[in-house]
């Protein structure tokens, strides 16, 4: 069967589609020139009125005939009686009789005022505004197409200008769909949510972007998943307002009715984009009206926001425009762009525009980039990014090193900015505030310790060395390769096996870990963690074929907690402080020093004396010591 419409098509050739599709459809009304600041004109505009409407003077002094002045001169003043001159304020209008106004500093009168001496020798029009001299009746004074300014509304006014024609800003209506989606009231009244359900969050996310746009959104009650619900709601829409957005339903599950819908209610333009995320996109024709759907998950609203929602507000409102890459940008709220260098390797998926996003900082002069959680359903990434940075759809593996540019979201300070790399800890998350308090900034990557030994300008490691049972010492002069490198021992924690609350699985010992009936949840290579779970392993004679899902990896202690509270995993290896937060029951085996390394040529680095500062701040420490399982260093 051969579609009417294009599937699987790229960003560009989608918004080509739309742009041939909308181009021009745009409707327009008169108003009052206070509110149409931020408006385009629909049409040219032409002064009623001269401005200025009369001969006025450009400043303070005398109004004269020019020709009363011929000859004037420091050495040869010439003096004028009473009536022929005239005293004028900035903007006053000129009597009749004087063609120029001689300024103060040229002249002195005498006490009684009757006689004007004059220094200088006047020009006709000298220091005057003539009639009409910035604007005369009739000329056009603001274009179609033009986007009002504070200036073009006070000319208005005195152009004689009362309202104008503007480009009328596009109605937007956003509808929320799907059967496991709960509204917002409902979600926050109710901490329990049943399983398979998700909080209405987008919806925020696009009413907040509108705004930052200059544009209004209405957002429409939750649909059920029911084609013919979803079918009369989207023709009366696209009666109602000139954009509508759907949310989700673009997929090929048994509950996604909007490619159907939008083949009922008009014309497909284009289903599917070579974008990740963003992948589910579709957009159609109903009643003359642009319909977007917009995929269901976070980030993937978001970059079909940027990429194609805003680009068509733009083109409904009739503002100018260079190209669609270019009000990318716009959309995202970019500050500036930064060349930076991969920090790691990233492979994407062949043919396909991918989303990044990063955080970035200078480490040795060398600006590195690096990406966060990459799932289309993640909103911390989203949050904690410095900005975005697109791949085209040739970058199937980027190197280490590779050059990226990055689209800035923050304003960041990388001369303030300290990177941190390496072991996981609750405690070091906590730290960032206190840093900033004192005029620092912190970044962190949870690489584990032996990733974190390596381009940054602190490290943490908690590495265990299995010859001597000593921590730290051979990795750290392995991996200074001779540089001078400066230990700070924060804490000891308690490592231990996390479990979940009442421990049903009866998990007492370290060799439990091996029995058939538990499931682990491992931690990534390299980190401190894994060491040490290795090292317990070889000590008791097994080996990893032995644990069930040692092959499973998380980065964090939080993630690996989290994994066991949710019934993932029966057990995992990691600090008590995140089994206590999240309820869960701990079996202590060891504790072990957690130390900060920092080369020596960044020590007077402002991020680092802001973190070696905050690692005395009292508050701090008392937040720590709440979570439970440290210990301070004697």
């Amino acid at each position: 069967m051969v579609k009417g419409y294009p599937e699987h098509i790229s960003l560009d050739e989608a918004n080509e589609i739309i742009r041939n599709t909308f181009k021009g459809r745009v409707s327009e009304h008169c108003v009052n020139i206070k509110d149409a600041l931020g408006c385009v004109l629909s049409r040219d505009i032409k002064a009623e009125r001269n401005v200025p409407h009369c001969a006025a003077s450009a400043g303070d002094g005398y109004a004269v005939r020019s020709s009363s002045t011929i000859g004037a001169a420091s050495a040869t003043p010439v003096k004028l009686e009473k009536g022929l001159f005239q005293w004028v304020n900035t903007g006053s209008d000129l009597p009749t009789w004087a063609d120029s106004v001689l300024m103060v500093e040229d002249s002195s009168t005498d006490e009684d005022a009757e006689t004007l001496t004059v220094f200088r020798s006047l020009p006709p029009s000298m220091n005057l505004r003539p009639l009409g001299e910035d604007v005369m009746a009739g000329q056009i004074i603001a274009r179609e197409g033009d986007v009002v300014s504070p200036a073009l509304v006070s000319l208005f006014l005195c152009a004689g200008i009362e309202s104008v024609p503007v480009v009328r800003r596009p109605k937007a209506l956003f509808i929320p769909t799907g059967d496991e989606i709960i509204s917002q009231a409902k979600w926050l009244s109710d901490a329990r949510q049943k399983s398979g359900t998700a909080a209405e969050s987008n919806s925020l996310f696009i009413e907040a972007s509108f705004k930052n746009w200059g544009y209004e959104i209405d957002i429409a009650p939750i649909l059920p998943d029911d084609p013919n619900i979803l079918l009369d709601k989207i023709m009366r829409g696209a009666e109602n307002y000139d954009l509508v957005l759907i949310g989700a339903g673009s997929a090929k599950g048994r509950r996604d009715h909007t490619l159907e819908v939008f083949e009922r209610a008009g014309r497909v333009l284009f289903r599917w984009l070579r974008m990740k995320p963003g992948r589910p996109a579709m957009a159609a024709e109903v009643s003359s009206k642009p319909v977007i759907c917009l995929p269901g998950f976070p980030m993937s609203t978001a970059v079909v926001l940027w990429s194609i929602v805003y680009p068509l507000l733009r083109l409904l409102s009739s503002k100018r425009t260079v190209d669609e890459r270019s009000q990318i940008k716009d959309a995202l709220g970019c500050k500036y762009t930064l060349d930076t260098k991969l920090l790691l390797q990233h492979s994407s998926q062949a043919g396909m525009e991918e989303w990044l996003r990063v955080q970035v900082a200078d480490v040795g002069g060398t600006i590195y980039s690096w990406p966060l959680t990459s799932g289309a359903s993640v909103l911390l990434a989203l949050a904690d990014a410095d900005g975005m940075a697109m791949l085209p759809p040739s970058s199937l593996e980027c190197e280490k090193g590779s050059d990226i540019e990055v689209m800035m979201t923050k304003d960041v300070d990388l001369s303030r900015r300290a990177m941190f790399q390496g072991s996981d800890d609750p405690a070091v998350q906590l730290l960032t505030t206190y840093i900033r308090r004192r005029g620092g900034d912190f970044v962190s990557r949870a690489v584990g310790s032996m990733g974190g030994l390596g381009e940054c300008h602190v490290a943490a490691a908690h590495l265990l060395d299995e010859s001597d049972g000593g921590y730290n010492d051979s990795f750290i002069e392995r991996f200074s390769s001779g540089k001078k490198w400066e230990r700070i021992l924060v804490f000891y924690r308690i490592q231990g096996i996390i479990v979940k609350s009442g421990n049903p699985k009866h998990i007492l010992k370290f060799a439990d870990l091996c029995r058939e009936d538990v499931v682990f949840t491992n931690r990534q290579p390299g980190a401190g963690t894994r060491v040490l779970f290795d090292y317990y392993l070889k000590k008791i004679g097994r080996c990893p074929a032995d644990v069930n899902g040692y092959a499973q990896q998380c980065t964090t202690h939080m993630e690996a907690a989290n994994r066991v509270s949710s019934g993932l995993a029966d057990a995992a290896l990691g600090i008590k402080s995140a089994a206590d937060a999240l309820g869960l029951d701990f079996i202590p085996l060891t504790e072990e020093p957690y130390e900060l390394v920092v080369p020596e040529e960044y020590m007077t680095h402002p991020g680092i004396a802001a973190l070696l500062d905050s690692l005395k701040d009292e508050e701090w420490r008392d937040g720590v010591e709440r979570m439970g399982g440290y210990r301070w260093p004697n």
